[in-house]
C-alpha cells in the first residue's frame, strides 16, 4: 500500500542537524528515519499491533522487498563479481545472501553446467581407457594405444583435476572473503 498521508512539523535547527546526522550514520534519508521512529513509538503504544488489515498488508508488502545501500566501492565490486559469474547484481546479491544465511557455498548455474560437461568428458575418457586396457589385456597388441598416447591422456586428466581443484579453491575463497581476487 502506498503512503498517502503527509506529516510535517517544525523543530529547532539543532534537532534537524541531529536528525540529519543520525540518518547519515544509518545511510537512510531523514524521512525514512522519522518514519521508523514514528512506527516504533506507535508500536510501543499499541504492542498488540491491531492497527487493521491494511497495516498488516502494508507490512507484508514492505517485507517482500529488500533495499540495500552500498558504498560506491562496494557497488563496483558487486558489479564486477556478478559480471564474472554472468549474473545480474541483484541476483548475485540474493544468491550470496541466501548462501550466507543458510551456510551454503553456491555455484552459479553456468559454472555448474560447465562442471557437469567436464565431468561427462572425464567419464568418456575413463571409458575409452578401460576399453584400451581391456583390449591390451586380451592380447590385442595392434588394437591398444601407444604408450605416448596413454601418457598424454593421463596428463590431460591430471591437468583437468588440477584445474578443478584450483577453480573450487578460488570459488570457495571468493564467496568467503571480502576482497578475494576474481
Amino acid at each position: 500500500m502506498a503512503a498517502e498521508a503527509f506529516i510535517q512539523c517544525r523543530v529547532p535547527q539543532a534537532t534537524k542537524a541531529a536528525l540529519r546526522a543520525a540518518a547519515q550514520r544509518q545511510q537512510i534519508t531523514e524521512s525514512a528515519l522519522l518514519k521508523r521512529m514514528l512506527q516504533l513509538v506507535l508500536y510501543s503504544a499499541d504492542p498488540v499491533g491491531d492497527g487493521g488489515a491494511a497495516d498488516a498488508a502494508d507490512r507484508a508488502a514492505r517485507q517482500a522487498r529488500l533495499y540495500v545501500r552500498l558504498t560506491p566501492d562496494d557497488r563496483l565490486l558487486l558489479q564486477a563479481r556478478s559480471a564474472a559469474r554472468y549474473l545480474a547484481p541483484a541476483t548475485y546479491a540474493s544468491v550470496l545472501l541466501r548462501a550466507h544465511l543458510r551456510a551454503l557455498t553456491p555455484v552459479p548455474e553456468a559454472e555448474l553446467r560447465a562442471f557437469r560437461q567436464a565431468t561427462r568428458e572425464l567419464a568418456a575418457i575413463g571409458r575409452n581407457l578401460n576399453q584400451v586396457a581391456r583390449a591390451t589385456h586380451h592380447g590385442g597388441a595392434g588394437m591398444g594405444a601407444s604408450r605416448e598416447n596413454l601418457l598424454a591422456m593421463i596428463k590431460i586428466c591430471e591437468a583437468m583435476r588440477d584445474h578443478f581443484r584450483a577453480y573450487v579453491s578460488t570459488n570457495l575463497s571468493s564467496w568467503e572473503s571480502g576482497n578475494a581476487a576474481p
